[in-house]
């Protein structure tokens, strides 16, 4: 997947440009984009083994990144990322990376689902409550100086 590297950069860099426009903060927004560079992506995918990478006709065209929860509770796995590059969005795609991470998770016999979603972004939401994700909670995080919600969705 270290070959992947900076195709996986450009997929991060365009789905977060349309993504986040107008939620986050715009000099945040290409501060980090701009830190997630194909040198981030080849140390990623070095020690990663929650990353599933989508090819389409030999391209890549989105990923997908999971693990154990980073929180506490129930809820023992979590999908950290799913992005697509624009271009294969709304095609049914993002349902494959999502139902692949979720059989990865199952795997490895961790028991519960989240995924976290800033409350602004209505494709994200509607993206997990379309895949049987309900809201489980939500929190606050201060991004590039703004304060954004964030809300769980959570699968049992």
């Amino acid at each position: 997947m270290q070959r992947d590297a900076a195709a996986l950069a450009g997929v991060f860099r365009e789905s977060w440009q349309i993504a986040y426009r107008g939620i986050i903060p715009q000099l945040h927004l290409e501060s980090l984009i701009r830190r997630r560079d194909k040198a981030w992506w080849q140390n990623a995918a070095r020690g990663s083994d929650g990353l599933l990478v989508l090819e389409v006709a030999g391209k890549v065209a989105g990923y997908a990144t999971f693990g154990r929860a980073r929180g506490r509770g129930k809820y023992q796995g979590e999908i950290y990322e799913i992005y697509l590059l624009p271009s294969y969005q709304g095609l049914g795609l993002g349902e494959h990376l999502f139902e692949g991470a979720r059989h990865a998770l199952d795997e490895r016999r961790l028991n519960g689902l989240v995924v976290w979603a800033l409350a602004e972004n209505e494709i994200a939401a509607d993206f997990y409550w379309r895949r049987g994700g309900r809201p489980i909670g939500k929190i606050t995080e201060k991004i590039g100086g703004v304060l954004l919600e964030k809300t769980g969705y959570g699968w049992a």
